[in-house]
């Protein structure tokens, strides 16, 4: 099994900034994947932001430059780096990883999301 565990949300002004961690642990082989995604309520979930082994950064069209994720690859770790949050940043932001387990078996892992609100 892999398990994932977020921190780092909670409440912040509008024009503040946020760091959101996850880490990934469990019997792990390879992750070909790790990426943030967000619900909002009455949403559907949606992409941060993605780094896919050996690819660039994938965005969310609304992030434009506010947001940075990066990886620690040794760690199975990645950051979310959220600058300039704005109350429509509301949502839970759950964390994502594609894995190859020890077994050989490749499976999508999600965390158990954590609340990021912005207010006004």
């Amino acid at each position: 099994q892999v398990q994932l565990e977020e921190s780092g949300g909670g409440l912040v002004q509008s024009g503040g900034s946020l760091r959101l961690s996850c880490a990934a642990s469990g019997n792990i082989f390879m992750i070909n994947s790790m990426g943030w995604y967000r619900q909002a309520p009455g949403k559907q979930r949606e992409l941060v932001a993605a780094i896919p082994t050996g690819e660039p950064t994938k965005y969310g069209e609304f992030v434009k430059g506010r947001f940075t994720m990066s990886r620690d690859n040794a760690e199975y770790r990645v950051y979310l780096q959220m600058n300039s949050l704005e109350p429509e940043d509301t949502a839970v932001y759950y964390c994502n990883a594609d894995v190859v387990t020890g077994g050989g078996l490749q499976s999508d892992y999600w965390g158990q999301g954590t609340q990021v609100t912005v207010s006004s």
